[in-house]
């Protein structure tokens, strides 16, 4: 299978593509796809508090959808002109108000294959108090509307336990945490 034409559909934010492909024996088939690119997410958590730092907001495809729950997600973006650590770092500053200097990552992983090109780059990165070096909240011209949460590792484990984490990469990175780190658990 290969592609015979793609055309842009919108250019904004992303970009959405209208894509038609060609098989083999002559037959083709029109598919979208979102252009999104690459993306970084990071848990922070405190191993001496036994916290995690997530991040809560309007998402708008849940609005879309009917849902007007502030997502609980773990603190993430897309990558810009930078490494995806200059991403991350960059990111959990401006979502979290945190400065991180050391980060685990833990893979890289499409988002939905079947129609979009982001993939992520996951993290994990212990942090203290004094990490905190100011408020977070996101930035405005991005129209971001960002609530900072710690939470402890226990209620995060028992939302994961309960179906409560609603965000796949934060439910991801929360149960690698859970495997990797379980004494925090404890």
């Amino acid at each position: 299978m290969h592609i015979v034409e793609a055309k842009a559909l919108f250019e904004g934010w992303t970009k959405f593509v209208a894509v038609t492909l060609r098989r083999p024996d002559g037959r083709s088939a029109q598919r979208a796809v979102l252009d999104h690119g690459a993306s970084v997410c990071v848990l922070p958590y405190d191993p001496e508090r036994r916290l995690a730092l997530v991040v809560c907001q309007t998402r708008v495809p849940l609005l879309y959808l009917g849902d007007r729950e502030r997502l609980m997600e773990a603190i993430a973006g897309r990558i810009e002109d930078e490494t995806p650590l200059d991403a991350v770092r960059r990111e959990a500053e401006e979502e979290a108000g945190l400065r991180i200097r050391e980060f685990g990552h833990v893979g890289t992983c499409w988002v939905s294959p079947g129609v979009s090109t982001e993939r992520v780059y996951l993290y994990l990165a212990a942090y203290s108090a004094a990490d905190r070096v100011g408020p977070g909240g996101g930035r405005v011209d991005e129209f971001e509307d960002i609530t900072v949460r710690e939470i402890s590792l226990s209620k995060l484990a028992q939302l994961a336990d309960q179906c409560g984490i609603k965000d796949a990469k934060t439910l991801l990175l929360a149960q690698t945490l859970r495997l990797r780190r379980p004494d925090l658990f404890e």
